[in-house]
Parts: structure tokens; C-alpha cells; sequence
């Protein structure tokens, strides 16, 4: 059929009509994309094994720890620190205290927790004390971190296969022991479910999110673990 008026479309706007078109079946494509069968997924409890043996050999990380609600009267609301094997660590942590978030910086070196508030100096103290609160010396101690919270863990499922931060992983639904958890989420108890996203190349976790049932009345909440920066280079020394 002619164009009105005799009008003829110019060869520029003929590229833009295709591109536009091109760009609609890329979207349909994407959107019609199918999920990994859940029978082509590794199996949940040789990832989660296989993930607690890679975690226990990283030497250093980036991690950041967010808790929401009512996490067994755990203070803490954020933590962002950079972490050794030996139990050293730097960073900040945010404190819920009467009703207000406090953030102090803070430094774990040998067996001593520096803090460091908006005002004022350091503050020392023993790190067992403040392991009560948050302990960040342990998340990487085989013994009693991430990997034995992996290595304890119970009825790990595959759920499906995610993107985290640019990196293809694994998620898993598992159960946690409470002994385990506790020494990462001091007072929790029992019933703590978790998703892990587990790398699908070296096994390592990068990312973890605790459901912490309800205690003694109070309403529940989530603690979301992420990990990054494993084995990058990490100084760590007593504040002057």
C-alpha cells in the first residue's frame, strides 16, 4: 500500500524499526528462558560437604553481616569487616542501644577488641567478652565457623542456580545445627533454616541467609551473611 502522501520512509528509519524489533525478540527470548531442571542439579549435600572443605582453607575475606527483627536479642544490626584465619579483623558494626543504631569502628588483633565510637578514643577489651555480641574471630576459624556451620548442616536441598555478584551458584536450603550456628549467632536456638549460594566452580560460599525462629515471644528475624575479597590481601594491627 503507498505511504499518504506519496511519503517514503528513509533508509535510517527502516534500521531503527529493526533494531526496535530485534531488541522485543530478545526481551521475549529472555523472558520464555527455562530454569535448570531440578534433576540437573548437583545434589545438596555434596555442595554444602564440598563447600565447608573449601571454606576451611580460606585464608582472608570481606564479610558483611545484616540482621533484621528479632534475632535471639543479638544487638548487632550490620557488620562490614575484613577477616584473617589467625582471628584478626577490621571494620565497623552497628549496635542497637536504646533504640538508636550506634556504628564503631572496630579492630580484632591477638586475643584483644579495640572500639572506637563517633567521639572519644579506643576502648579495649577481652575478645571473649565481646564474642557475647559478635565475634568476628570465629567466622573463619575451621573449628567453629562458616565451615563447621556447613559441615553440621542437615537436610540440604538444591533449590536452583543463581547469578551472586557476577558469579554462577548453587542455592541450597538447609537445616542448621544450633551448637554451630550459635558460635556466628550467639543465643540462637533451635529450628534455624538457611539458603546458601554456594559457588558452582571452587565450592566456596558467598552468600547465606538465616531464618532465626521466634523466642520467648518475640517475633523472629533474618541474618543475611556475604562473603567476597576470599584471599585477598588483609593487614590487620593494633591501633595506636
Amino acid at each position: 500500500m503507498p505511504t499518504p502522501l506519496g511519503w517514503r520512509a528513509s533508509p535510517r528509519v527502516h534500521v531503527v524499526g529493526f533494531l526496535a524489533v530485534f531488541a522485543l525478540l530478545i526481551a521475549g527470548l529472555a523472558g520464555c528462558s527455562k530454569k535448570t531442571p531440578a534433576s540437573e542439579l548437583p545434589a545438596g549435600t555434596d555442595l554444602v560437604r564440598d563447600s565447608s572443605t573449601a571454606m576451611a582453607n580460606v585464608q582472608t575475606a570481606h564479610v558483611v553481616i545484616t540482621a533484621e527483627g528479632d534475632v535471639a536479642d543479638l544487638p548487632l544490626r550490620k557488620a562490614d569487616g575484613s577477616l584473617t584465619r589467625e582471628g584478626n579483623a577490621k571494620g565497623t558494626i552497628q549496635l542497637e542501644q536504646f533504640n538508636a543504631l550506634i556504628e564503631y569502628d572496630f579492630v580484632v588483633f591477638g586475643d584483644t577488641i579495640y572500639l572506637k565510637g563517633v567521639t572519644g578514643g579506643w576502648t579495649q577489651l577481652p575478645v571473649a567478652m565481646a564474642a557475647t555480641i559478635y565475634d568476628p574471630s570465629a567466622i573463619l576459624d575451621p573449628a567453629r565457623g562458616v565451615s563447621k556451620v556447613l559441615a553440621t548442616a542437615t537436610e540440604a536441598k538444591t533449590e536452583a542456580k543463581e547469578s551472586v555478584d557476577g558469579r554462577e551458584t548453587y542455592r541450597v536450603g538447609v537445616k542448621l545445627d544450633r551448637a554451630a550456628t550459635a558460635q556466628l549467632v550467639p543465643g540462637v536456638g533451635e529450628g534455624v533454616t538457611a539458603q546458601l549460594w554456594i559457588d558452582t566452580e571452587n565450592k566456596r560460599l558467598l552468600k547465606a541467609l538465616l531464618r532465626v525462629p521466634a523466642q520467648e515471644g518475640g517475633s523472629g528475624g533474618t541474618v543475611t551473611i556475604g562473603v567476597s575479597d576470599i584471599d585477598a590481601p588483609v593487614s590487620v594491627s593494633a591501633p595506636v
